[in-house]
């Protein structure tokens, strides 16, 4: 009788772990601001940690002054919180950011700063005689207003 009390005890806590509920994972896929006003990054969170996405922002150099620019990650990850990720190359330029997606001080997604990205961003440059510098500093990116759905 015991036995038979168990068994259906262990078939009750097993049918229990297929039914309830995982937990739900943040969604932090949306666009961010970034270096200046106007600019932002668009981060698309996929399976398995992939990241993709792209940085939109005006361009600085003698040749592209003012333009809009848009960058394309050339790899991202996110693992639990932890991101990163490297732009493309464009016009000598690109982008390495590594650091922390999580809540802001915003209370729902409709908020500005619902989700910051914050961390360390390199920029690089190559300049005409092929040399590469970089410029470190830490950011703070705050998630964009997502409307109500």
């Amino acid at each position: 009788m015991k036995l038979a009390g168990l068994l259906v005890l262990t078939a009750s806590i097993s049918l229990y772990a297929q039914t309830a509920p995982a937990p739900t994972q943040e969604n932090y896929s949306g666009m961010y601001s970034f270096l200046k006003d106007g600019e932002f990054v668009q981060v698309t969170v996929e399976d398995a940690g992939r990241v993709t996405g792209f940085v939109s922002r005006y361009g600085d150099t003698d040749s592209d002054r003012g333009a809009f620019l848009d960058q394309f990650f050339k790899q991202g990850k996110l693992d639990a919180n932890k991101l990163t990720f490297t732009t493309e190359t464009v016009h000598g330029v690109w982008f390495d950011f590594s650091g922390t997606l999580d809540r802001g001080p915003g209370k729902t997604p409709a908020d500005e700063a619902f989700h910051i990205i914050k961390g360390t961003l390199t920029d690089f440059r190559t300049d005409a005689d092929k040399r590469v510098t970089s410029k470190s500093r830490d950011v703070t990116f705050k998630s964009f207003p997502q409307d109500a759905q």
